[in-house]
């Protein structure tokens, strides 16, 4: 898990990662957290059916590469987006990310926030060089997040704009990690 001044953000294991496709409440009845009125988006929901959910059962210990992190605000005990990564990282070192947040909690920082935190535990971690991510041409909230974690433009391609953060000139920020427990099942 990881841990920033407002967020908690969570890898979710497998079981609990069935639990958030069923989208019937019962992750956040396991985690203690409040239950957003939202459904889940038509592209997540094809993603967890074919791929998400399928990677992680087969990736063992290293599904943190694959599966979703919950992000938790602490004050109000809620679940506000998630985080993925999109595979174990590459030759050079590379992983992509991406994230969602959700609409009543835009315009926070919560995301800007939950990025540093995984910028954070990635440095720690030496398989990791670089982070990529790609975002909507017109999404300037979702630019404004990576740009302000020093993310740097690469290129556009179609409708996408592509971005990447070297790690070896990152510093960690004020955030605490501790390791991913898969059998973490309760409380926060």
């Amino acid at each position: 898990m990881i841990e920033t001044e407002r967020l908690y953000i969570r890898p979710l294991p497998y079981a609990q990662l069935l639990k958030y496709s069923l989208a019937d409440r019962s992750l956040e009845q396991e985690l203690n957290v409040k239950a957003l009125p939202a459904e889940l988006s038509p592209d997540l929901k094809e993603a967890l059916e074919t791929s998400i959910l399928t990677n992680v059962a087969g990736a063992g210990s290293d599904y943190l590469y694959f599966t979703l992190w919950n992000i938790v605000l602490k004050s109000r005990r809620e679940m506000v987006g998630d985080l993925c990564l999109m595979g174990r990282p590459d030759a050079k070192g590379t992983i992509e990310i991406g994230y969602g947040i959700h609409e009543a909690f835009r315009g926070y920082g919560y995301m800007a926030e939950a990025i540093a935190g995984l910028i954070g535990w990635a440095a720690g971690r030496p398989e990791i060089r670089a982070i990529c991510a790609s975002t909507e041409k017109d999404n300037l909230a979702s630019q404004k997040v990576l740009t302000n974690n020093g993310f740097l433009l690469q290129s556009a391609s179609g409708t996408l704009l592509n971005w990447r953060l070297e790690l070896k000139s990152v510093a960690s920020g004020p955030i605490k990690t501790s390791g991913p427990d898969p059998a973490v099942s309760g409380e926060l």
